[in-house]
């Protein structure tokens, strides 16, 4: 009978075990000039459709030199604004967070364009922050970012993006939840703005 406890519990960190391995990451390459289409351009922004991962397409948007990127099947491209208050760009290499061959998540490296006491842009002073996007989906499809984590203040960001990612993203609302800052925070992290209409 001693042996029952052991079993069972032996057979809970199987399924663990098999649970968190399930998750694994891919990537794929945002260029802008190859793999993306433009379908709006506007004085001080531009609005594209680009490849992503097995027919889940990319959304780029910028404006006024700040960018926003959503991801999947996003069925309202409208009436959404997710960046940062500084001028910011993206990174061009996006991890996908996949279970069973489905993206669930993204992970994307932005670059926060700080400036220095005098006004000016300084490269010492660029944030990096890894911020972490719900991928949208024919039953649930809106995209939106679930979370950030500072790059510059966390030595394992990466590790703390993919527990966000998947921990949170699968059952975030978006518009209904407000995404946070996960781990340190340092002071060149930027500051986050969005609005859902």
């Amino acid at each position: 009978m001693r042996l029952a406890p052991i079993f069972i519990s032996s057979l809970m960190f199987l399924f663990s075990a098999i649970s968190i391995n399930a998750a694994e990451s891919v990537y794929t390459t945002l260029n802008l000039e190859k793999n993306c289409v433009f379908h709006s351009e506007y004085e001080q922004g531009v609005s594209a459709y680009c490849s992503g991962y097995k027919g889940y397409p990319v959304y780029f948007s910028e404006g006024d030199l700040r960018q926003m990127v959503r991801f999947g099947h996003v069925k309202e491209l409208e009436g959404q604004w997710e960046s940062f208050g500084q001028f910011n760009r993206v990174n061009t290499t996006i991890e996908w967070r996949i279970d069973n061959d489905k993206p669930y998540a993204t992970i994307l490296r932005w670059f926060i364009e700080n400036s220095n006491e005098n006004g000016e842009f300084d490269d010492n002073l660029t944030g990096q922050i890894l911020v972490v996007s719900r991928v949208a989906d024919h039953k649930n499809p809106k995209s939106c970012v679930v979370g950030y984590v500072d790059a510059r203040a966390n030595s394992n960001a990466n590790e703390i993006a993919r527990q966000v990612a998947d921990s949170k993203a699968a059952k975030f609302r978006c518009s209904k939840e407000k995404p946070a800052y996960h781990g340190e925070r340092g002071p060149l992290a930027g500051d986050p703005v969005s609005w859902f209409e």
